[in-house]
């Protein structure tokens, strides 16, 4: 599906407030209701909105150890890959997981009620894998920027 810049200016307005009428997004948008409803159902149906979601102040509701770790596997076998990956998955402490290159094959972001709930999260996931070579943790002092707007 190739976006207009209706459809950019569609996305960005529902990034911002998901929660808004379909009426007052066609307002917003010069179109009519009818019109608003249709692309955003198709945007919808290829996947480019992929959902809705609230934004929580972590802090707020009482989670408030956040890192970043940079994992190094000691070697990229499908075992050991598949394994780190079930893992990360199993664990909503996980937030993000990214594979990347560099010194470190993942990224992850984890959000822990406190430093106790940190190490806990650690003692019974990463540090039993066989596999990982490294763990680099970094301490998020706090969040500059929350989710980018897309824009083509």
């Amino acid at each position: 599906m190739e976006l207009e810049e209706r459809d950019w200016r569609l996305l960005e307005h529902l990034q911002i407030d998901a929660r808004l009428t379909n009426q007052d997004l066609a307002d917003r948008l010069g179109m009519s209701p009818s019109a608003c409803w249709r692309r955003v159902r198709q945007l919808e149906e290829a996947g480019i909105i992929a959902g809705y979601r609230a934004t929580v102040d972590a802090r707020r509701a009482g989670m408030e150890f956040h890192a970043i770790l940079h994992v190094q596997l000691t070697r990229h076998t499908r075992e050991i890959v598949d394994r780190f990956i079930a893992e990360v998955l199993r664990h909503d402490e996980v937030l993000d997981c990214f594979a990347t290159t560099g010194t470190a094959d993942y990224h992850l972001r984890i959000l822990c009620r406190d430093l106790d709930a940190f190490n806990a999260f650690m003692e019974r996931t990463l540090f039993r894998l066989d596999g990982i070579a490294n763990i680099q943790t970094n301490l998020v002092l706090r969040h500059v920027k929350r989710a980018a707007i897309i824009r083509g």
